[in-house]
């Protein structure tokens, strides 16, 4: 399996990539409806869901392209951290059964970019090679 490692900053990228673009279509569906609107979604949106449907757009955006990716994968963490507190927590105990399976993927998937960084593919990784 050592041959895999070479693949590794790579496939960090794709993750990074895929979980963004996943992110920003919730902010999508919140904001202009897109590809739907958002089931269970108020209209119009309340300033905080507004606020996080924003957060989910520009964050995702930046994310998908690889830029910033540690401190707005930080706000995003903390973000789905305390929608899942705010929204699906007080559901009950099992994530599988209040709907916060998402809300948690997103959040340490989010944090393991903080630690881990934005992978090969990204211009943050750009700006570090130049001279």
């Amino acid at each position: 399996m050592e041959h895999l490692i070479v693949w590794s900053p790579r496939v960090l990228s794709v993750l990074r990539i895929i979980t963004a673009l996943l992110f920003m279509e919730h902010g999508l569906m919140k904001l202009l409806h897109f590809p739907a609107a958002q089931p269970g979604a108020p209209d119009p949106l309340p300033p905080l869901l507004l606020a996080a449907a924003w957060l989910e757009i520009i964050g995702g955006v930046l994310l998908t392209v690889g830029l910033f990716t540690r401190p707005v994968a930080f706000v995003l963490s903390g973000q789905m951290a305390v929608a899942y507190f705010l929204a699906h927590g007080s559901k009950g105990f099992w994530p599988a059964l209040n709907g916060g399976e998402a809300a948690i993927l997103f959040c340490f998937v989010f944090l393991y970019f903080v630690f881990q960084g934005p992978g090969e593919w990204s211009l943050d990784a750009q700006v570090r090679k130049r001279p």
